[in-house]
């Protein structure tokens, strides 16, 4: 099979259910967002240390469950579409893990700045990537109907990233950096 097909020189595509439609249409989008996402959860296990081993798995349970979703998102709505691919206990899944991680991060009553070890920084970014990708879902579903279960996940996958990149620094003995309003600063 060649990688490369000549199909989308002109700017269009086919999604599943051989319609096709402009590259720049919002489906497309959302379905190229989570794959641009799934990329980046791939980058970030590579990230993985001894320390934050725990991790592994659910990453790489992640990115299987971004195809799902990416499968979902990429349909043909217009007609009679398949079943959706996507379980509904991926979103439970996900709830234990950040339940799980929860309790064992320092609790904070201020904003924390995204960072610390190279693990917890690339684990906000894929935080802020799956919030614009949230947003591209939700743009999408007002024009045409959508997996909703794909939106919960997405919007609680987020809150996933949050957390794991506080328990990524907790485990590498990192402490978060919190926010310091500027009127802490500049006080007269």
């Amino acid at each position: 099979m060649k990688i490369y097909t000549k199909n989308g020189d002109h700017g269009q595509t086919k999604i599943i259910g051989n319609k096709t439609v402009s590259k720049s249409n919002v489906q497309v989008q959302a379905y190229g967002q989570v794959d641009e996402l799934n990329s980046w959860v791939g980058f970030t296990s590579s990230l993985i240390t001894a320390q934050t081993q725990i991790l592994q798995s659910d990453l790489q349970e992640i990115q299987q469950i971004l195809f799902d979703c990416s499968s979902d998102l990429a349909r043909d709505t217009s007609g009679e579409t398949p079943p959706y691919i996507f379980q509904s206990q991926f979103i439970t899944w996900l709830e234990k893990k950040i339940d799980d991680y929860s309790p064992q991060v320092p609790a904070v009553k201020k904003f924390i700045l995204p960072g610390g070890t190279q693990l917890a920084g690339a684990l906000h970014v894929a935080r802020t990537i799956t919030r614009r990708t949230e947003r591209t879902i939700v743009a999408l579903q007002e024009v045409q109907p959508i997996n909703t279960e794909v939106l919960v996940f997405i919007n609680r996958l987020s809150d996933y990233f949050f957390i794991a990149a506080r328990y990524a620094n907790f485990l590498a003995n990192q402490p978060d950096i919190l926010y310091r309003h500027s009127k802490e600063v500049f006080r007269n």
